[in-house]
This record gives C-alpha cells, sequence and structure tokens, in this order.
C-alpha cells in the first residue's frame, strides 16, 4: 500500500485546485442568472408559439346524417318515342305515278285515295289478253268438228252386228253341211258292205260315193262362206276402233287449249287485279309522317311512296347497354323526364328485345347494346296530332328505368362512400368504406352496401341511423384526424 503521507506536496496542491474550480464557476453562474431570465423566457415563448402556430388543426368538413328513407335504383338513358304501327304505303304495280298531293302532318282516313298509278296501260293488257282467251275457246270449240260423227260410229257397230249374224248364219249351214256329209260317209260305208255282200248294185254303191263327195264339196263351201263372214265381222269391228281413235284423237289438242286457257285467264285475274290496285288507298286512319315522292315520275312496284302512322299509339324505346338490360324485367316503371314538358311522365317497360346490335358511343367505343320498349301508363299524356305541342313520333326523351326500389331503408349520400381493403377484424361482402364523426374525430369504417342509386347508397351492415358521416373524404383524412364539422348537408 501506498502511505498518504508519503504523496508528493505538489500533487495535494493540484488536488485542492480541482476542487475549487466548480465553487467557482457556481458563483459565477449566480452572478450572471439575473442577466440571461428574460432571454431564456423569451426563447420559452417563442418556441411556444411555434408550437402553437404548427400544431395540427382541424380539418373542416361537410357532412350528412345517416337516416332512412326511401329508394329507386335506375337505369338513366335517352330514349326516344316512336309510333307502334308504322305503314309503309309502297307502289303495288309499276307505271306512271300522279303526283301526290298531301303532306308531312296531312290527316288521312282507311280508304282514302292517296296515290294514283296511270292506269291505261293495265286496261290496254286486259283486253288483249281478253281478245287471247276468246281465240283460244273458239280453236277448242273447232277440235270437236274434227271427231267423227257419232251417226258413222253407230252405223259401225250396226255392220258389225249384221255381220257377227251372218257369220253365227255361215257357222250354222257349215255345221250343217258337216252333218249331212258324216251321214253320206255312213251310208257310203253301207252300201260298200252291201255292194260286197251282193245285196245291192253297183250303181247304187257308186251313187253313195257320189253323195259324200257332193256333200264334202257342199262342206267346203259352206266353210268359205263362214270365213268370209268372219273376215267380214274382224273388218267391221277394225273400222269400229279406227273411229273410235280418232274420236279421241283430238283430246290433246283440247288439253293443249286448256293450258292456254289458263294461262291467260290467270294473267287476265293478275291485270285485273293490277288495274284494281292503281289506286292507292290509307290502309288506317292516321297521319302522313313523310312523304318519299312527290313529283309524278315512272315507278317500279315495291317503291316507297309514304310513310302513315298514328301518332296516338305512341311506345318508348331505350337502348340500353347490355349490362344494364339484363337488370330491367319486364313491367318495371319508366319515369320520361326533359321531354319538354314540366311533368314527369311514367311508362312501364313491355318487353326487352332478346338481340343486342352494336353502337358506337361518342368516344368511338363499340358498345352492345339492347332496345328496351315501354308503354304509357299515364291517363292524361300528350299525345295527339303533329304540330299540336305534345309528344310525336321519334322525340327525344330523358328515361329513368327502375331496377330496385326500397322502403324505410337506411341510406348515405354516394359521395360518402369510397373503396378500401376488407379490414381483418370483419369481413364484409363489399369494400366500401367510410367515415364516421366520432369525438370531433374521423374514424374510417367498412360498410355493406347493399344497392346504389344516383345519389344515395343502401347501407345493409356498417352503420347506426343518425350517424354522421363524411362527405367528400380527401387524402388529409385518416383515421384519428380531427376534423371540424363545417356543414350539415341533407339529403
Amino acid at each position: 500500500m501506498i502511505d498518504e503521507s508519503s504523496k508528493p506536496v505538489q500533487w495535494t496542491q493540484e488536488q485542492e485546485a480541482k476542487q475549487s474550480i466548480p465553487q467557482v464557476k457556481n458563483k459565477q453562474k449566480k452572478k450572471y442568472l439575473p442577466r440571461q431570465l428574460p432571454y431564456v423566457l423569451g426563447g420559452l415563448g417563442i418556441l411556444a408559439m411555434l408550437i402553437w402556430a404548427f400544431r395540427p388543426s382541424p380539418i373542416p368538413v361537410d357532412v350528412a346524417e345517416v337516416k332512412r328513407g326511401d329508394v329507386l335504383v335506375t337505369v338513366d338513358e335517352e330514349g326516344e318515342t316512336r309510333i307502334r304501327k308504322r305503314y309503309a304505303v309502297s307502289a303495288p304495280v309499276e307505271g306512271r305515278l300522279a303526283r301526290i298531293n298531301l303532306d308531312e302532318g296531312d290527316r288521312v282516313t282507311k280508304g282514302e285515295i292517296i296515290a294514283q298509278i296511270d292506269p291505261l296501260p293495265l286496261e290496254s293488257d286486259i283486253r288483249e289478253a281478253q281478245a287471247r282467251l276468246r281465240q283460244w275457246q273458239a280453236e277448242k270449240a273447232g277440235v270437236e268438228t274434227q271427231r267423227p260423227k257419232r251417226e258413222a260410229i253407230a252405223q259401225a257397230e250396226a255392220r258389225i252386228r249384221a255381220a257377227v249374224a251372218k257369220q253365227r248364219e255361215a257357222v250354222a249351214k257349215v255345221e250343217q253341211a258337216r252333218a249331212s256329209l258324216e251321214q253320206a260317209i255312213r251310208d257310203r260305208d253301207r252300201n260298200q258292205k252291201l255292194h260286197a255282200e251282193g245285196a245291192i248294185s253297183r250303181q247304187q254303191k257308186e251313187r253313195a260315193e257320189l253323195e259324200e263327195i257332193t256333200k264334202i264339196r257342199a262342206l267346203e263351201a259352206e266353210q268359205r262362206v263362214a270365213d268370209s263372214a268372219a273376215a267380214e265381222v274382224n273388218a267391221a269391228q277394225e273400222a269400229l276402233s279406227i273411229l273410235r281413235a280418232e274420236q279421241q284423237d283430238p283430246d290433246y289438242l283440247l288439253d293443249v287449249y286448256d293450258a292456254r286457257i289458263a294461262s291467260v285467264e290467270a294473267e287476265l285475274a293478275k291485270l285485273t287485279d293490277e288495274a284494281n290496285r292503281t289506286n292507292i288507298t290509307s290502309p288506317i286512319n292516321g297521319y302522313v309522317l313523310r312523304v318519299n315522292l312527290e313529283s309524278a315520275k315512272y315507278v317500279e312496284a315495291g317503291t316507297q311512296l309514304l310513310e302513315l302512322g298514328d301518332p296516338q299509339d305512341l311506345e318508348i324505346v331505350v337502348d340500353l347497354l347490355s349490362s344494364d338490360a339484363v337488370k330491367v324485367k319486364p313491367g318495371a316503371t319508366m319515369f320520361l323526364e326533359h321531354w319538354g314538358g314540366e311533368s314527369t311522365l311514367k311508362a312501364k317497360v313491355r318487353y326487352i328485345e332478346p338481340s343486342a346490335f352494336t353502337k358506337v358511343s361518342a368516344l368511338g367505343v363499340e358498345e352492345q347494346r339492347v332496345n328496351v320498349i315501354a308503354d304509357f301508363v299515364d291517363t292524361e299524356i300528350p299525345l295527339g296530332a303533329p304540330q299540336s305541342g305534345s309528344l310525336g313520333d321519334r322525340y327525344r326523351v330523358e328515361t329513368r328505368t327502375v331496377v330496385w326500389s326500397g322502403e324505410d331503408v337506411l341510406v348515405i349520400p354516394l359521395s360518402a362512400l369510397f373503396r378500401c381493403e376488407p379490414g381483418n377484424n370483419r369481413v364484409l361482402s363489399s369494400t366500401w368504406c367510410t367515415f364516421v364523426v366520432e369525438n370531433n374525430q374521423a374514424q374510417k369504417r367498412q360498410i355493406k352496401v347493399s344497392q346504389r342509386s344516383n345519389f344515395e347508397a343502401v347501407i345493409e351492415d356498417g352503420l347506426r341511423e343518425k350517424e354522421t358521416v363524411i362527405l367528400h373524404p380527401t387524402e388529409q383524412i385518416q383515421s384519428g384526424t380531427k376534423v371540424k364539422i363545417q356543414d350539415l348537408e341533407g339529403f
């Protein structure tokens, strides 16, 4: 160990000097403290003012109260009115069309002559067809003169009967001659036996042989007469066959003339019908919507002349996006606004066309659209004649088609919603959020939205009635941000 007494004197003095330094400093601080106090206080004040100046102030916000009400979810689109049944009046036949004296908007009645085609060419064709018809009928009648007369056929039939009778008589004589010959042969045989026995003379035997030869010659003669009668019968029958064939020979000519007559009669009926349709009449009671041809000119059959319709029989057609059309059901309510009148008209969807079509939007985008047809249901609809200040054909209207409706449901303004990610503590089917004001602070809350209209959203879960939500939240607003209610909007 080192003895304290053995320390050098110099070290002791240095140690004492070091211990005296803090005491000197304390005395200096006490001496200068009254002079620095104002500066210290001033600095603290300035620091406090800076902290107060840069302290986050509450963000002014517009809010709305969660409340209950009735909501209509609609699909909004421009549409147009159109006449339910349009009638395109065309030229039924070709010919020279007389000038049409009707104008757009003129009233017409059913059966009234609205256009006329010159009937003279058709009438000339009718007279020509009638002349050809008489010609073919006369030539057909002349065919009958080429047939054999009925008297000639009757004579031929009588000749056959006479020849048959003569043939039968000849056959009977042949049979008689054959019987006589057979008897003569038996007599000859008998006489030959008797002559051989010496019972009769030679002269008697020769007489019997001669009698046999005579009978043979008589049979041959009768046979020739019978053959001649048979030939006469065949000749008479062939003559009758020829007459009957000649009777049927003109039948093919009759078929030819019948075909020609039928053709002319069909042509005549067609020409007569066309001539009767040269006076074009109105098929309905209505108005002239469009005059396609006004001046006189030659027209072909099928050329459209006028367009007719009844402007009191209107319907509404709206082409919706196919994604919106699937939400619309037949019988849905449709509201018509900005049609030119102050009131809102009401209609009902009648049907949705089954086929979509492609339409290019104003931005050049191809869209698949579907026509939705609706009927007016208001009892007092401003429909009437053209130029009467009421709705007419192809008038523009703005429509709102109801796809969902709810009564006494919880709603908030649509501007209070924003997309967000689902929270871990609460899983909802929708990723919608809103900011709720609690104790002057914004609190982010995830909600479940069932339906949305153009201005409101129907809340299914996440909010309570009379809570306050922030409208149009900005990026400055986060959970816990202090807010200041600037305006409480009603909706």
